[in-house]
């Protein structure tokens, strides 16, 4: 069984959303609605879509406070 990986959590308070109407906002501050529409019409390829994949499961599953401690560390 892999192990989870901290690092994921930590890219999705720092790493900014690199093209789209949510240009430059970060990872983890955009709406859920915006998931939602990736998560039906498909996430991206490669890292960003397993980054925005990950976030969707969070949001969705009422999990969003992980986020907050993190998001004071950046």
């Amino acid at each position: 069984m892999q192990q989870p990986n901290p690092e994921i959590l930590k890219e999705l308070v720092i790493a900014q959303m690199p093209f789209g109407k949510y240009k430059g906002r970060i990872l983890c501050d955009l709406p859920a609605y915006y998931l939602e529409w990736f998560a039906a019409k498909g996430f991206p390829e490669g890292k960003l879509g397993m980054q925005l994949a990950t976030l969707y499961e969070i949001k969705t599953n009422g999990l969003g406070e992980i986020l907050e401690g993190l998001k004071k560390l950046r």
